[in-house]
């Protein structure tokens, strides 16, 4: 293997980039040798870079009350006696919903340790007990003191180059995530020289982007963005610390929908599921119910020490007229109560939040998409990982593991709540034949799923099989590249690698795996390397239910990797698996 990727060896991208040659005529000049270009790594401009690129722990404040770290996925926490296992920022949402079941409770949550939090810096802490992380917490400075900048993002990727005290260009390197230039800055001496290709591109909170082109503006831009956006580092999950100015803004942005309605302690949901509510600034609120029918009324808000207080008022809604207590604004969604058992939660439906079916098939057809966990009942299916749906035009999709396809139906709708679903029909597959309402898009990730029935279909966007991706295609290359054998296979502290001694692994295209011993072909399965929607790379290993190698049947992080060797690293709320390849 010619090269490896820069991303996921932090060590040799930094003795890259600092590289000291001694042959002059290899040196370059940057911008003309003018010395006001180039940082120095104790500047207060890189100070700000790495402000800017630290991670940001406050997303997981309801679990770990600190926004100065975060605890690494997955985990495993109990909540008001309920045991659930947390895989990605939105399983953060179930602990809230649990919480909010019901509203005056005191509500529970103990964490399952061991757990690894990860630092602003991006370093990873292993955490044994409760007492470690309370010291932990105890150290983060609350209420928005914290030293990261959120209200602003680096566009990636980022090219920056390293200097001499000649101010001659001694390296290059291109950085893909915060996490990549966070580290790169972490591993220079105080007086080393930087410089940043220009033009760079930074989003704002709100989703604007803007175009610096010097180090001068960079600085400026970092440093205005810092207090241009409420960063919520308080210990406050609900969300609720804004302005009366921002929350009317918030009201009369969208439309909101009926989501939950009691009123009395009598549940309501069923009779104004769905109904539309528009508030504008005059004050006045229209309610479009299931049939089309328009309800008029007003609102008012106020501001109290619990609060935000907004005031409903129509002449045939009066399960709507009261005084709520806006207990809690989330990701477009606001929750209303006042006392005896009074509740409305209204979801935010804004024109570009809501996909039409159009939309949806046009969306579905552009790329492949990739299974990264389907759930029945509950029960996970192991065997359909990594497995590739195509959408193809004339309602016919095809699901594939690269050696065997199967062929059914899709078609796009309304299911009987008025949900945006997805049904596939899929005659020897059961697994993925059903209706799927769509709850979360975004640009590289769908998700369905029904909370009753415990049906979830999660799949990541792929397209052109990520021959774009220069990392993920040279660690494909790397691994079809010979045969590997497993050099380490344990579960938690029980060393199982014997159960692969002696087996050849030959990873083929199409994505096709092979397992043999003595050249004699054992099993055949699938894998893939691809970049999830963190921008962390994943390696998939699909041996289907195959009693021994279902073991290693998982989606697998790439820790390191090497011309000779792979390390990958599958955590759940049981115990910690690694697997190792090695070439022989």
């Amino acid at each position: 293997m010619k090269k490896l990727i820069n991303g996921l060896m932090y060590m040799a991208l930094f003795a890259m980039a600092l590289n000291f040659t001694s042959c002059q005529e290899e040196f370059e000049e940057v911008n003309g040798g003018d010395a006001q270009e180039t940082i120095k790594a104790n500047s207060t401009t890189a100070a700000l870079i790495e402000k800017t690129s630290s991670n940001d722990g406050s997303f997981d404040n309801i679990v770990d009350s600190a926004s100065c770290f975060a605890l690494k996925f997955p985990y495993t926490v109990e909540v008001n006696g309920v045991q659930i296992t947390i895989d990605s920022k939105e399983d953060l949402e179930t602990i809230e919903d649990i919480f909010d079941e019901v509203d005056v409770d005191d509500d529970i949550l103990e964490i399952l340790f061991p757990i690894t939090i990860t630092l602003a810096d991006f370093t990873e802490i292993v955490i044994e007990n409760k007492e470690q992380l309370i010291e932990k917490a105890e150290a983060c400075l609350e209420g928005g003191d914290d030293d990261d900048i959120e209200c602003i993002d680096f566009v990636y990727p980022i090219t920056l180059f390293t200097f001499d005290i000649n101010n001659q260009k001694t390296g290059e390197v291109k950085v893909n995530s915060d996490k990549e230039l966070r580290k790169f800055f972490d591993g220079l001496e105080d007086n080393d020289l930087v410089s940043i290709q220009f033009p760079l591109t930074l989003k704002k909170f709100d989703g604007t982007e803007i175009t610096v082109n010097s180090n001068t503006e960079l600085a400026s831009a970092l440093e205005t963005a810092k207090d241009e956006c409420d960063e919520d580092d308080d210990d406050d999950f609900n969300d609720d610390d804004f302005d009366e100015e921002r929350f009317d803004f918030c009201l009369t942005q969208c439309p909101w929908q009926v989501r939950e309605v009691i009123r009395d302690e009598t549940n309501h949901t069923e009779q104004y599921l769905e109904y539309l509510m528009n508030f504008t600034e005059d004050g006045k609120v229209t309610v479009k119910d299931r049939e089309g029918n328009i309800l008029n009324g007003t609102w008012s808000s106020s501001f109290t020490d619990r609060g935000p207080l907004l005031t409903l008022e129509f002449e045939t809604l009066v399960d709507f007229n009261l005084q709520w207590l806006v207990y809690e604004i989330g990701d477009h969604t606001i929750k209303l109560y006042a006392e005896n058992g009074n509740k409305i939660i209204l979801k935010q439906l804004c024109e570009d939040d809501i996909p039409e079916p159009d939309t949806l098939r046009e969306i579905l057809k552009e790329c492949e998409w990739i299974i990264k966990k389907v759930k029945n009942q509950g029960e996970e299916i192991d065997r359909l990982l990594g497995f590739e749906f195509k959408f193809l035009p004339e309602g016919v999709v095809t699901l594939s593991n690269g050696t065997s396809t199967s062929e059914g139906t899709w078609e796009i709708g309304y299911n009987n709540d008025q949900v945006l679903s997805m049904l596939i029909t899929m005659g020897d597959e059961p697994g993925v034949s059903f209706e799927w309402p769509l709850r979360d898009l975004d640009d590289s990730r769908l998700k369905f799923y029904v909370d009753e029935a415990r049906y979830e279909l999660i799949l990541l966007r792929v397209c052109d099989d990520s021959s774009n991706d220069g990392d993920v295609v040279e660690i494909r290359t790397a691994l079809m590249d010979g045969t590997w054998n497993v050099a380490q296979y344990k579960e938690g502290d029980e060393d199982m690698t014997a159960e692969f001694t002696g087996l050849d692994f030959n990873f083929n295209e199409m994505h096709s795996v092979e397992v043999s011993e003595n050249n004699d072909p054992i099993i055949t399965g699938l894998w893939r390397v691809l970049r999830n929607r963190d921008n962390k790379l994943k390696f998939y290993l699909n041996f289907a239910n195959d009693a021994k190698f279902g073991k290693i049947t998982d989606d697998w992080y790439i820790e390191s990797i090497t011309e000779n060797r792979i390390e990958l690293v599958h955590e759940d709320e049981n115990s910690t698996e690694t697997l190792v390849f090695e070439k022989p």
